[in-house]
Parts: structure tokens; sequence; C-alpha cells
């Protein structure tokens, strides 16, 4: 599928909704809604994370909300590349507001050592092709007080100690998106330099550090990021440890 250059995204808006990926899921069955249709939601109730954790989001100060992608050309092999493209756009949009940002495998975006953003994506599969991607993105934005046990949440007003428009940030996210987008879809090259930008943002890619895994913790570097997701770690011993989703955690 080709997009012309100057394509937006559609922006829908809501005031309440149980999540935005299922908002927008069941509007994406019941009708023909466009690549980069974004819901928008000044709050939610049942807001997804990842393990199943909920979304901690005072109404009407962040930004919750849901995106959809239509890469019917991508094999189901390739749905890590799609993380890396959403967590870039999201990264390259907070760096230029201050420093310190960093993508924290697989994709959480941190300042530092604390959270700013989530991303839950959900991918519909035909055989061994992507024929629809939902990416659910928390980011908090002028919440100043968080009250769930989340160990280490911090916003874009605690960051820069100013109130930012939600919107110039929704929309700077999703001109980021479109561009890599469409510049995926026209050759295989931009792939390998998604991986390049994905592996320099990355949360503690330099330098030894903590993590633990089934059999408790170790201290390593990282080594490398595969382009199908796993995590691979050069432990103390000079060991390479290699790692899927939720099978390794870091301790910060």
């Amino acid at each position: 599928m080709n997009y012309p250059t100057d394509i937006t995204a559609t922006i829908l808006r809501e005031k309440e909704v149980d999540s935005t990926n299922n908002h927008l899921a069941i509007l994406c069955s019941k009708g023909n809604i466009e690549a980069f249709t974004t819901l928008l939601a000044e709050h939610q109730t049942a807001g997804k994370g990842q393990r199943g954790n909920s979304w901690e989001s005072e109404c009407g100060m962040n930004l919750t909300f849901s995106t959809v992608l239509y890469p019917t050309t991508m094999k189901a092999r390739e749905q890590f590349t799609l993380s890396m493209l959403i967590a870039l756009s999201i990264y390259d949009t907070l760096s230029h507001y201050a420093d310190g940002f960093s993508i924290k495998w697989p994709n959480d975006i941190y300042w530092k050592d604390k959270k700013i953003c989530g991303i839950l994506i959900e991918n519909e599969l035909e055989g061994a092709c992507i024929v629809r991607c939902i990416a659910g993105i928390g980011i908090n934005i002028n919440q100043e007080t968080f009250l769930s046990p989340a160990p280490n949440p911090v916003s874009l007003k605690q960051i820069l100690g100013k109130e930012l428009d939600r919107l110039d940030t929704l929309e700077s996210i999703l001109e980021r998106l479109i561009s890599y987008y469409i510049e995926l879809e026209e050759g295989s090259k931009v792939k390998s330099f998604i991986h390049t930008c994905y592996l320099d943002a990355q949360y503690r890619r330099t330098g030894v550090h903590r993590y633990s895994d089934e059999n408790g913790e170790f201290r390593a570097s990282l080594e490398r990021i595969e382009p199908d997701g796993h995590l691979v770690l050069k432990d103390e011993a000079g060991e390479f440890r290699k790692y899927a989703f939720k099978e390794v955690q870091y301790i910060i």
C-alpha cells in the first residue's frame, strides 16, 4: 500500500472509554477506518499496560491514545519492526523537549531512570502476515502526582517545570510515525536504519547493570537486540544471555 507524502492522521476524541485499544478495535470492526486514525481519550477506565497492568492517568492531564496501521506487506516474523518504529516516533518527539530520554526494551520510554511512556501493541495476523496493528500509548504530560504503586513515573511537566500543550505533542508523534512508516514501506534498507536507531536509543546502552531472570540476579551489559526482538546481554563471566520479552527484568 502506498501513501501520499502529505498524509495526515485523523484524530478522534472521546471523553471516556474503557481502553483506547479496545474502542479503536471496535470502530475498525464496524467500518472503514483509515490507517493512522488515532483515538484520543481524556480518561480510560481500564487502560491496558504490559503484563496485564493498568495505566494510571489523571483525567485530562496526559496523552492516552491508540492509532491503527495496516502493514499488510509485513510478515508476522517482522512485527518487532513495528514496535521499534512506534517507540522511535515517541522517543524522537520527547527528545526535542529535553536530554535524557531512552527506550527501555522492548518499548517503554524512560527519562533517566523514570518511566514517562508505556506502549501496548496488539497485532492481528492472517497466516504469515500482519493485517492490522493497533498501538496503545500512554504518555505522562502534565500530571504531577501519581498514586499507583508504579515505582518510577515522571511527566514532561515535572521534567521541564512548565505545562505542555498535549495536542502539539501528539501531532509531532504522529508526523514522525507517518514519516517512518512511509519510508519503511518504500524500501527494506529502512528496516536496518530503524534497528540501528532503536539500539542507539536504548536505556542502559553502555555499562554493566543489574538484571534478574528465573535463576536470580546478575550483572551484565547490553550486547545487542536482534531484529526479532530478542535481547542479548553479556554477563560478567563473559557469557551471552538471550531473552524474549518477560524473561528478564531490569533492576532499577
